[in-house]
């Protein structure tokens, strides 16, 4: 009786590990009908193609991908910046050359927006230009200093990383909701400052304190993800610097300055080219937070290229694809003049 027992418990334990190996044998035959059959396919473009151009036949999908939804519009919008009128269809359009980039450009003082026929396309210009110089100066070394201290030898260091990442993976609208709930005249903020025996303030409304708290809502909602780039970026120093430094008796200033900066300048730059882009393309953060307002003071000019193109009641979208055509280009030249930079340092 023992032994007919112990035969049957030797049985059920070994049914997992035949229902296993049952499993991964469908499944290996599955992938293996599944790769017959491809070969199949691709075979006869094999011979026609031949090997060494066989690779654009599985790059084709991404570049028609990237045709049709990235390169066609582009090249449509910059055709569309040279036309004028409130028709949908290109056919339909008037051309009229650089009119839209001169009604753009006409002005007495480009520094006083007050004398350009579209002073809201410069008053977006110069609040872009200020908010990627303050915003992107405060994201890098909010970052830095973030990525340092998680580089430490911290207590609960995996977790504090996650709390950091967080608010990238939130939607930059709910980001915005979360904080006009907060900042509003009836919102916490004010709640706790009333509870304090201070005074209510119009964070949403105030023209000063509307641009700051854009700023620092932005910093807040990415310095994650940039703070990971930096911190993988300190993980690659090799730790024997740090303890030659530690021999030859350098202190935690000058290790920071004479080993940290100089082998993380790389990755500096490329936080850099990553913030001053998305820094420059800033809207739906802040369309939600304070629409553009109070008055023009968080209008940007990607605001200006959607009110233009598609939120007024005339929709001149050949003005607004000039003013997006100069964006790009703006874009590109940065860009072009970081990574410059980044070889120069590089070779240096």
């Amino acid at each position: 009786m023992t032994t007919i027992d112990g035969n049957l418990q030797s049985e059920r334990q070994g049914l997992p590990s035949r229902l296993s190996a049952a499993l991964e044998a469908g499944l290996a035959a599955l992938f293996a009908g599944f790769m017959n059959a491809l070969e199949i396919l691709v075979r006869p473009i094999e011979r026609r193609l031949g090997m060494e151009r066989i690779g654009y036949f599985f790059v084709l999908p991404n570049l028609l991908i990237f045709g049709i939804f990235v390169l066609f519009p582009m090249l449509l919008n910059f055709y569309i910046s040279f036309t004028s009128g409130t028709e949908i269809y290109p056919q339909d359009r008037s051309f009229v050359g650089f009119g839209n980039y001169e009604f753009l450009f006409d002005c007495e003082n480009v520094f006083e927006p007050n004398s350009c026929n579209e002073d809201l396309f410069w008053r977006g210009v110069y609040n872009s230009i200020f908010f990627v110089v303050v915003q992107v100066s405060g994201m890098v070394l909010v970052s830095l200093v973030t990525a340092l201290v998680l580089n430490g030898k911290i207590r609960a260091r995996g977790f504090f990383r996650s709390v950091f990442f967080y608010p990238v993976l939130l939607s930059p609208v709910v980001v915005a909701l979360i904080w006009k709930w907060i900042l509003q005249r009836d919102g916490v903020l004010n709640s706790l400052l009333i509870a304090l025996g201070g005074d209510r303030v119009q964070f949403l409304v105030n023209a000063d304190w509307a641009m700051l708290w854009v700023i620092v809502i932005s910093i807040w909602a990415l310095m994650g993800f940039y703070t990971l780039i930096l911190l993988a970026g300190l993980q690659a120093i090799p730790a024997e610097l740090y303890e030659a430094g530690q021999i030859d008796g350098t202190g935690r200033w000058q290790s920071f300055r004479f080993i940290t900066m100089p082998l993380l300048m790389p990755t500096m730059f490329v936080v850099l080219v990553l913030s001053l882009i998305r820094a420059v393309q800033v809207f739906d953060q802040v369309y939600a937070l304070t629409g553009g307002g109070p008055g023009t003071t968080t209008h940007f000019i990607v605001q200006y290229i959607y009110t233009v193109g598609f939120s007024s009641s005339i929709k001149r979208f050949g003005l607004a694809a000039a003013a997006s055509v100069l964006l790009g280009a703006t874009l590109l030249v940065l860009t072009l003049l970081q990574l410059r930079a980044a070889r120069s340092n590089e070779s240096g």
